[in-house]
């Protein structure tokens, strides 16, 4: 084995045996509670509703929709509802969401080994860890050839999440990395319908399968990330170095109910007017053109990955930061649909991709969101983004969150219509 080959399976490893630094920990609390709470609010959306009703099953781990089952279907379903809204946080480095693949991995699996809230946290951390890792080491042509990060390199990461809380000895933790390797999947065609948020749950699913598939004496190939016809050779992958380090102090956290592609073009025209614009030109990191810049979009699910529909809704005093703003009825609405004909957009590789330069009647305004934002200034927003989605309940998540309370956390996710 070469030690290229050698290098990003070792350093999964050691995200699952290593202690995290307390600052990158109280991030990940945050991303804990955001998860929660768009979970929570994805639940209540109907279609995905009548989904999760179908997926029964029995056992111990807790449910959005109230219902409690085995570990892989439990992490299928709330993967899967807490991307419905697609509201959920995201890591540039890797262009992916990590928590809502890591964090589902992980309440699944803490509640089956009687794990505390703290543990649950660390495990969500690792995985979160090696999920942004895996991501940086296929690079950005497996992105652009079509594959969706969140879900492939998601998959790995829930793998080390599930595999951390179940004690697996490095040799079997290997093993579960090599079996999620043959099972990791996920495709950026299907942005804008509900497969998108399918794509998160199957891979929450597919780290719990592995993890448990390898507790129980599965074996797999050695290095099924970068071995001979592994994950990386036979999925685009660039396979470079990736160093050792704590990433999710850098995750982005979302105040707009849309894809994280346009929150910089979003934030660089707050408190603009653009009712009065004839002419509003976004510029954008050129990855972005084929994710979020759908020019039509006719379902709220495809106008939250439009830049001229998002800019129309802004444009109307639409709130974009809610999530029941984005419906179909919106998205088809004629003013804001004559409105999107007046936005062009242009890309611009001189800007990152988290950065935007909106040009409004020929006067520039500009947004980095990869500027830093103290954790107190984060903790406010995330907390106020929560009470938006769940109302009261989201001070009584945090608290279970900080008072390492996994059962009462477990229980507040439940819908207060199945409580009562």
């Amino acid at each position: 084995m070469n030690q290229r080959s050698e290098g990003i399976t070792a350093l999964l490893l050691a995200y699952a045996q290593a202690e995290p630094p307390a600052g990158v920990r109280d991030v990940m609390r945050l991303s804990v509670l955001d998860w929660a709470a768009c979970g929570m609010a994805g639940q209540a959306e109907a279609a995905f509703s009548n989904w999760a009703e179908g997926q029964r099953g029995t056992g111990v781990s807790s449910r959005f929709d109230g219902q409690t089952s085995e570990p892989a279907q439990a992490a299928l379903v709330n993967g899967t509802l807490s991307h419905a809204l697609d509201y959920d946080d995201t890591h540039f480095a890797h262009i992916g969401h990590p928590s809502v693949v890591v964090v589902s991995a992980a309440l699944a699996m803490a509640q089956q080994c009687g794990a505390g809230m703290a543990r649950m946290v660390d495990a969500a951390l690792a995985g979160a860890e090696a999920s942004v890792s895996v991501g940086l080491w296929l690079g950005r042509d497996h992105y652009e050839i079509g594959f969706h990060q969140t879900a492939t390199a998601g998959a790995f990461g829930a793998t080390v999440a599930a595999g951390r809380l179940m004690d697996l000895a490095p040799d079997r933790m290997r093993h579960a990395l090599g079996l999620c390797a043959t099972m990791a999947s996920g495709l950026k065609g299907q942005f804008g319908t509900m497969g998108k948020p399918l794509n998160a749950g199957l891979a929450a699913r597919t780290g719990v399968e592995a993890a448990m598939w390898a507790g129980r004496g599965m074996t797999s190939a050695t290095d099924g990330l970068a071995g001979p016809w592994g994950f990386g050779e036979t999925h685009h992958g660039a396979q470079g170095a990736v160093a050792f380090a704590w990433r999710m102090g850098d995750v982005s956290h979302k105040f707009h109910a849309c894809c994280h592609g346009l929150h910089a073009t979003l934030e660089a025209v707050r408190g603009v007017d653009l009712a009065s614009a004839d002419t509003l030109t976004v510029y954008t990191h050129p990855r972005w053109m084929s994710v979020c810049n759908q020019a039509a979009p006719d379902t709220g699910l495809g106008a939250k990955f439009s830049y001229a529909h998002v800019l129309a809704m802004t444009a109307s005093g639409l709130d974009t930061g809610d999530v029941g703003a984005f419906t179909d009825a919106c998205a088809r609405n004629p003013a804001l649909v004559a409105f999107r004909d007046r936005v062009k957009v242009l890309p611009d590789a001189s800007l990152s991709e988290m950065q935007a330069r909106v040009e409004v009647n020929g006067v520039a305004h500009t947004h980095d969101l990869d500027a830093a934002v103290p954790i107190d200034v984060r903790a406010a927003r995330l907390r106020a983004k929560a009470r938006g989605l769940v109302g009261s309940r989201a001070d009584d998540i945090w608290q279970a969150i900080v008072q390492d309370d996994l059962y009462r956390f477990a229980r507040l996710l439940i819908p207060q219509s199945v409580t009562q």
